[in-house]
């Protein structure tokens, strides 16, 4: 009832100003004198009348009556704007047909800019009046504080905006900082661009800034590793936006405002995705993702929900993974069909039904052992899950006809030093053979260390700060290729949709990182200083490990693809048959301890340089 109201209360209040501007137009144009001709009650009805119901039908077409104004915006004064145009062409068109009635077109004009004034003076007033007692009320019950945003582009105006809408945060923005010369001096919703950054540190201290907030979705790790450091060397809290890709959405709110992180610092260039090319192998398909549960499984399973898969099955051999993960995903994304599903690759049986039951026609094959320094204890495990388990799930998928099969891969698979990486390798070769022999189109994507992944050296770091140190790094000169999780997944799934059957891609990983340096930038971002603080320890390389990875092994002819960010890599001619007896030997050895299942993997691979000494498992 109380919407209805407004709306009446509000169609009330325009046909009023229109009629007080179809008014205030002819005395106007004819300087407070209108000529008695048009004074007459017929003509002056007949205009009148045209006006009201073109004006007051076009507002109501666009939705000017649906709207809440306390939040109007510029989309608002579009239609505003694209409203009372459109009722002017048809008052003008109604006149011209009706020679009879005489009508200024001068007036026409006057009366389109009066309405758009009054229309849109009136919406942006209430909105105006609703937030301004909010502010006055809430300023004097917590101190005011003095903030600079970094960023005078689109993002930094939304926040800007954000902060005035929510004067409950009592926040005084007094400045903005931009890299832009040309923006030097310009305003943003009354508040002005100061400088660029090399003035940042003079404006901080002449303006008493508190706090910082980074408002370039965009900018580089670099960029943003600069600036924190800038902020933290005069000791104020810096906090930014995400990046881009986290605002999948394009949306800017305020409360995704957070304390800068490390993937900030490493944070490159948003990826372009052909969504028309994706949404073709993924929308309204069944879709599985083995290893739902893990970092890259389960961000997989969001990134694909916004394709409108027909459903999407979470497998995984960790209960409680497939439990927090069903929950969360649910949660965001409601309208989509989540198949929970706890089972382990290694059993075939298992897998079967999964590919019976649900037909996938999508696979993303995401459940491997990953632990470098396990593994080599434990080698037999990862032939078991790694190998025998992409076999299970890779025949499965050629038997019941899936479309596509992603495998994930790894830096690691290249020359690779441990067991982990030498599994990860034949996994490729088993989806290479079987793309011989299938018409489903089975694919490898090669990547290096997703920061923040279960066990990596993150959550690790993290840790050790909370407890003190020291940081534990196995060598200062280890160095690794860095992505972060969004943005790996992303490549997955653009590179699945390239797919012809047959290749590895491999997603350009950017610079390699220097493990201490990743160290140093976590220490300073919990706000203490390396060595001083918190002690940086070298214990010497675990077995199995690399000084630094590779991602492409010598004899691939890799090319680029059609996306700046994939390269794939030419299947090699590879003796499948021998292949395949080599395989079958080693299942047979899985029993006769580490050193045996090494020297079968080696003749399977023998780029495989494991120098390490093995311990039984």
């Amino acid at each position: 009832m109380g919407v209805s109201y407004r709306r009446v209360a509000l169609i009330f209040l325009d046909a009023v100003g229109v009629c007080l501007v179809f008014f205030l137009g002819f005395l106007l144009r004819f300087d407070f004198n209108i000529p008695s001709s048009y004074l007459q009650p017929g003509v002056l009805f007949n205009i009148l009348g045209v006006s009201l119901l073109s004006r007051l039908g076009m507002f109501y077409y666009f939705g000017l009556y649906k709207r809440l104004w306390h939040y109007a915006s510029l989309d608002e004064l579009k239609m505003i704007v694209v409203s009372t145009t459109l009722s002017s062409g048809l008052i003008g068109t109604f006149f011209f047909l009706n020679p009879n009635i005489v009508y200024p077109r001068s007036i026409l004009a006057i009366n389109w800019a009066l309405t758009i004034l009054f229309i849109g003076g009136s919406r942006f007033s209430w909105r105006l009046w609703r937030e301004r007692p909010k502010r006055q009320k809430l300023s004097a019950e917590k101190p005011e504080k003095k903030i600079l945003i970094y960023g005078a582009g689109d993002a930094g105006e939304m926040v800007i905006r954000e902060l005035k809408k929510h004067g409950e945060l009592n926040y005084n923005v007094m400045g903005i900082i931009d890299d832009d010369p040309g923006k030097k001096g310009m305003e943003i919703h009354g508040i002005k661009v100061l400088g660029n950054r090399h003035s940042l540190k003079e404006v901080i201290k002449k303006k008493k800034i508190e706090e910082v907030i980074i408002a370039i979705p965009t900018a580089p790790g670099t960029k943003i590793r600069e600036i924190n450091n800038l902020c933290r060397e005069e000791g104020l809290d810096v906090r930014i936006l995400p990046g881009m890709f986290e605002l999948l959405s394009g949306e800017v709110d305020i409360n995704q405002l957070r304390e800068v992180r490390v993937d900030d610092l490493l944070r490159r260039d948003p990826i372009k995705l052909d969504n028309e090319s994706i949404c073709s192998y993924l929308e309204g398909k069944s879709i599985l993702v083995t290893g739902g549960g893990g970092s890259i499984g389960s961000e997989l399973i969001r990134q694909i929900a916004h394709y409108k898969p027909e459903e999407i099955i979470l497998f995984d051999v960790s209960e409680n993974s497939v439990f927090h993960v069903s929950r969360e995903v649910k949660s965001l994304f409601p309208g989509i069909k989540l198949v929970s599903v706890v089972g382990t690759i290694q059993d075939r049986g298992r897998v079967r039904e999964v590919f019976a039951t649900h037909r996938p026609q999508v696979i993303f094959h995401a459940a491997a052992y990953k632990h470098v320094p396990l593994m080599e204890t434990n080698a037999s495990e990862a032939v078991k899950n790694n190998i025998f388990g992409t076999i299970n799930v890779s025949e499965e998928a050629h038997n019941f006809a899936a479309e596509c099969f992603v495998l994930i891969s790894s830096d690691k698979a290249v020359n690779p030093a441990n067991v982990m990486g030498a599994t990860k390798r034949i996994a490729e070769m088993v989806i290479q053979a079987k793309n011989n022999q299938s018409k489903t189109d089975y694919v490898a994507v090669r990547f290096g260390n997703v920061l923040g992944s279960e066990g990596s050296a993150i959550p690790l770091f993290k840790e050790q700060i909370k407890e003190g140190g020291p940081l534990t790094i196995t060598h200062p000169e280890v160095t690794r290729y860095f992505m972060t999780i969004p943005e790996a997944v992303q490549l997955v799934i653009q590179a699945g949709a390239m797919a012809r059957g047959g290749e590895i891609f491999i997603l350009d990983m950017g610079e390699p990182v220097k493990i201490v340096d990743l160290a140093r930038d976590l220490i300073r971002l919990s706000g203490l200083e390396p060595e001083k603080d918190i002690p940086i320890t070298f214990i010497g390389l675990r077995p199995g490990e690399k000084m630094f990875e590779e991602l492409i092994l010598k004899e691939e002819d890799v090319l680029k693809t059609e996306h700046d960010k994939i390269f794939v890599s030419k299947p090699l001619a590879n003796d499948f048959g021998k292949f395949s007896q080599r395989i079958t030997e080693l299942e047979k050895g899985l029993a006769e301890g580490n050193e045996k299942i090494v020297e079968k993997i080696k003749e399977i691979i023998p780029e495989f340089s494991k120098q390490d000494k093995w311990t039984a498992s």
